[in-house]
């Protein structure tokens, strides 16, 4: 009896469990939608129970519906959102507060006052992250400062933080386990990524205790078990990685120079630097790409706060669309955004510019402009920000990109995927398993349990769906991207 590898995708807004064969095909999938609360402007909160027991939830279901018992899971494997940051009572395993979501800013001042008093150079050197509300540091001591009791019960070793990783653990292993790996601890800003260690300099700077912090681990290894009750049987979890991280892996990009882009709710493209951590000086991040066997390979990644986010306001917000879906066929048949402009800085803009202050607008208005004119901008706004990314990369030593490797949800919509080939101007590769995400995180399972004998059985296992080259003029694509240089310079405080 074939074994089974169980991948807990744990994004922002939805939690999804899916399981795998050992030949990388999706057998069965089970999906739930969070809800995100917006207590103030520019603030995001998650309700970490609820994220626990949805994840639960779709494990079971996931199981329930192929027919597999969890003694047939060889083992799970667990990506998520990242920097989203949880603090809970050790004895209760209850949280203080809501999660704080990657995407809030309410920290903005306080990691400007950090930069102003010229922090940011040492924390970029230890860390490769900028001072930025995005990372869970400025939450971390947001929380401490604004929970009544909080500082004085974490200084006595009565709270433990975590990412939604390391939350997800404990849930799940009852508490026995409070674990991250290397990936989602190099987006904290308390972690120093070159010595792989918590670091005691930057835990003073944000006034973080040591005793809230979780094991570091590598990305394949030994997570702890599974509570019985939870499925059954115990489970091993025997992989972690964030969201960005899990997709690389999931796009077999391990060789040096190797490129994906993810398009979630975010946008996220990141390179694999090898054994090299590349300090960018255009303001893309320096991170931990995956840690095995205690090797660490890094990357270069540039994120995007706002992708699949913008076509759910297109269809939430100003109700524009009924669905998601509805876009490619609206934008077939419109075929020109005719010099409308979308830049979607709901919650700031991320790399290159690192705005936080910065917010939406939607510029080239005129009275032709109708629904299928706004929607190409939504959609385009992807494309330019990923533009904007690939010439970042390239003005810090990469080569010229060749091959795109994309996934995501938007990755489905082939509209959208030619202007991406058309607007960056290189080949767009999509997988024939798009879930790549979820499919990481089952590869690092695997590895852990011995299913795979190496990164090299697992890049075997991917195979190309369908392939996308340029065939917009080089004169209407720069003329394109200067007009959308233009819309981002209206709306930041600084540009780069």
């Amino acid at each position: 009896m074939q074994p089974y590898l169980l991948s807990l995708d744990q994004g922002t807004t939805s939690t999804r469990a899916i399981i795998f064969n050992l030949q990388g095909q999706p057998l069965a999938r089970a999906q739930r939608e969070l809800k995100q609360y917006f207590p103030a402007d520019g603030w995001v909160e998650h309700d970490a129970e609820e994220i626990a027991e949805a994840s639960l939830a779709v494990c079971r279901e996931a199981l329930q519906q192929s027919g597999i018992t969890a003694q047939q899971i060889a083992a799970i494997g667990i990506t998520n959102q990242r920097e989203t940051t949880v603090i809970w009572d050790r004895k209760t395993g209850k949280p203080i507060h809501r999660a704080i979501v990657w995407q809030d800013r309410r920290t903005a001042d306080s990691c400007l006052k950090l930069k102003n008093k010229g922090h940011e150079v040492r924390v970029q050197q230890k860390t490769g992250l900028l001072l930025d509300p995005y990372f869970s540091a400025s939450k971390i001591a947001w929380l401490l400062d604004n929970v009544a009791g909080a500082r004085a019960r974490a200084e006595r070793g009565e709270l433990a933080f975590g990412t939604i990783d390391s939350w997800l653990i404990w849930q799940l292993t009852g508490g026995k386990k409070h674990a991250t790996d290397a990936t989602n601890a190099a987006r904290t800003l308390i972690f120093n990524i070159h010595n792989q260690q918590w670091d005691e300099e930057l835990l003073s700077l944000f006034h973080i205790p040591a005793s809230l912090l979780p094991e570091v681990l590598d990305s394949a290894s030994d997570f702890g078990q599974t509570l019985t009750k939870h499925f059954g049987a115990p489970i091993q979890i025997g992989g972690v990685a964030g969201d960005q991280q899990a997709a690389l892996i999931g796009q077999a990009c391990f060789k040096e120079g190797m490129v994906k882009s993810t398009y979630g709710t975010g946008c996220f493209m990141v390179m694999n630097t090898g054994d090299e951590a590349i300090s960018s000086t255009h303001r893309l991040l320096t991170t931990v790409g995956y840690r095995l066997n205690g090797k660490v390979t890094y990357a270069l990644e540039g994120s995007i706060f706002v992708a699949g986010a913008a076509v759910q306001w297109l269809r939430d917000g100003i109700q524009l669309i009924k669905q998601a879906g509805d876009t490619e066929a609206i934008a077939e048949e419109t075929m020109d955004s005719r010099g409308v402009y979308l830049v979607p800085a709901f919650t700031g803009l991320g790399a290159p510019y690192w705005d936080p202050h910065a917010r939406g607008a939607i510029f080239g208005l005129t009275r032709d402009t109708g629904i299928g004119e706004i929607v190409i901008a939504g959609l385009e706004a992807v494309c330019f920000q990923t533009r904007d990314l690939m010439e970042a990369m390239k003005k810090d030593g990469a080569g010229k990109l060749q091959t795109l490797r994309v996934d995501g949800g938007m990755a489905v919509n082939n509209w959208l995927m030619q202007a991406l080939s058309d607007i960056v101007g290189c080949r767009v590769a999509r997988p024939t398993v798009t879930e790549t995400t979820a499919l990481g995180a089952a590869w690092l399972a695997g590895l852990y349990v011995g299913k795979f004998a190496s990164l090299d059985a697992i890049t075997e296992l991917w195979h190309c769906q369908r392939e996308f080259s340029p065939k917009m003029a080089l004169d209407k694509r720069e003329q394109m991207y200067t007009g959308w240089l233009d819309a981002v310079q209206r709306v930041t405080y600084k540009t780069v």
